[in-house]
């Protein structure tokens, strides 16, 4: 899991190499990965993520790192980001 995203599951693509002669050669297509850390609001903690640069604009998108998980199918997530997402969940439904 070295190279994907935490959050979207973005991962290592494979593909060609094309020249001007149209000599094909195998290429790897890796993700733009970021090492970042995002507060959770309902937890008041810090989380260091290994995300894409899309993932975190998505996360400032819908508003914060819980919105997003929240929001987000649980397949997608990595092992520790469905933890962190059960917790938050869990933290919001006493709040609530």
């Amino acid at each position: 899991m070295s190279r994907s995203c935490e959050l979207t599951g973005k991962g290592v693509q494979s593909g060609n190499n094309v020249s001007h002669a149209n000599n094909r050669t195998r290429r790897k297509f890796l993700p733009n990965l970021c090492n970042v850390t995002l507060i959770s609001d309902s937890l008041g903690q810090r989380f260091r993520l290994k995300v894409s640069a899309a993932a975190l604009r998505s996360v400032e998108h819908r508003g914060g790192l819980d919105l997003f998980l929240l929001k987000s199918d649980e397949s997608d997530l990595s092992m520790r980001a469905r933890l962190l997402r059960r917790q938050i969940a869990k933290k919001t439904a006493e709040a609530a």
